[in-house]
């Protein structure tokens, strides 16, 4: 059986690596325990956490056990990487609500069965710790020059950098140590963003307990331009069908650049590498196949094959290719409602297709909002139920982005 080092390194996930060549051979000797830390800081993944779930899906493939260990303890505090600034700080309550949220998505992209894979909170060891028992047992191994050293420090010297913050890299190594104890876990895996924080844990094992612990980052979801995927105008693309739309989330991969395909293909797909490739060389009016493949393929992964096929059939409807409409995201509104009519701007936020009226009146005086195929060009437009056909109207914003209103 192919290693699975193998699979991810091909598969351009590996950025990089404590101990390739042991990493490399451990996989290749054993069933490993590892674990990746999801701070829930929202209510709903997003597209960047599903990279790293593939990732836990392509090594739970291989016969490795993956923990998905959720950040209640770590998101009272609030992770500096990759930040300007301090995270807003979240109660208890609504983190234990996003944590909800998150258990219920990821039981539908990694096998919880038979002990597979392990969820667990690091709520349990760390919101009850002891600070000066903590500080002496845990706090002594770490150097306060070095962990200034650490990229997730070093950004937010000029800025300012609170203690709360300046402890995140302890607890996080703290998580290590705790699931090393409690269920073997040998290895951990994250964003290249938590590089730091990860060496700090392998530190802190070998440390406290003389063993060999290892740690592993993955490249970030980027654009050739070296963008980060995975937002939009109107914000982040989630994986919460009631956030991003099935349709809204096929349409985001099915209008990637060109220069994107072969890696969001490679990266966000389990097709192999040979047909992966093959697609990724399509030029020209092809390629647009090959964006297809790739917007049902992720579809069906976070969504499942029905929602996949719904908002493929919808995306060829509007684009002529002479599929009903029944498919197309849509909003209900009661026919009260539009009896004296409704300004569009107000409808566009109602329908969530704007996040500010500003916004609206930008896109509108750009030409970019359509009703019923007919541009609009005035602020003030105001629509009435004898503007429905058949109690439906078609709104579209853009080229691309299309939603349905319907009155019940």
């Amino acid at each position: 059986m192919e290693n699975v080092f193998d699979i991810l390194k091909e598969r351009g996930y590996i950025e990089q690596a404590t101990h390739e060549e042991e990493i490399r051979e451990l996989l290749g000797r054993e069933s490993v325990t590892f674990y990746i830390g999801f701070d829930p800081t929202a209510d709903s993944l997003h597209v960047g956490h599903f990279l790293q779930i593939m990732v836990m899906a392509h090594m739970q493939r291989a016969g490795h056990r993956p923990i998905f260990l959720l950040g209640g303890g770590t998101s009272m505090v609030g992770d500096p990487s990759g930040k300007t600034d301090m995270r807003k700080m979240l109660t208890e309550e609504e983190i234990r609500h996003n944590a909800e949220c998150f258990k219920r998505q990821v039981r539908n992209l990694l096998d919880f069965s038979e002990g597979k894979a392990i969820m667990v909170n690091n709520a349990e060891w760390l919101l009850d710790l002891k600070y000066i028992p903590f500080l002496r047992e845990v706090g002594k191994h770490f150097s306060v020059n070095r962990m200034l050293t650490a990229e997730c420090y070093k950004n937010r010297m000029e800025r300012g950098l609170s203690f709360l913050e300046f402890n995140y890299m302890i607890m996080q190594s703290y998580d290590f140590l705790q699931l090393y104890e409690r269920y073997n876990c040998k290895l951990q895996l994250g964003g290249n963003d938590q590089w730091s924080n990860i060496l700090g844990g392998v530190d802190l094992i070998r440390r406290i307990k003389g063993e060999q612990a290892y740690g592993m980052t993955f490249k970030l979801l980027t654009t050739s331009e070296g963008k980060k995927m995975g937002k939009t105008e109107s914000g982040a693309v989630w994986l919460d069908p009631d956030k991003t739309s099935p349709y809204d989330f096929y349409q985001y991969w099915r209008n990637v650049n060109d220069a994107d395909v072969e890696k969001c293909l490679s990266l966000l797909t389990f097709l192999p590498m040979e047909e992966v490739r093959r697609l990724g060389s399509l030029e020209g009016a092809e390629i647009n196949r090959a964006k297809e493949i790739l917007a049902f393929e992720v579809t069906k992964l976070v969504h499942g094959e029905e929602e996949a096929k719904k908002a493929d059939r919808a995306a060829k409807a509007l684009f002529g290719k002479g599929a009903n409409t029944e498919d197309v995201p849509y909003t209900e509104f009661s026919r009260e409602e539009f009896k004296e009519g409704m300004d569009i701007i107000t409808l566009l936020e109602k329908i969530n297709l704007i996040s500010s009226r500003s916004e609206g009146r930008r896109l509108i005086k750009q030409n970019g909002i359509s009703v019923e195929n007919e541009k609009v060009k005035d602020f003030t437009m105001i629509i009435k139920e004898e503007d429905f056909k058949d109690g439906k109207l078609m709104i579209r914003k853009g080229k691309k982005v299309y939603h349905q209103i319907r009155l019940v």
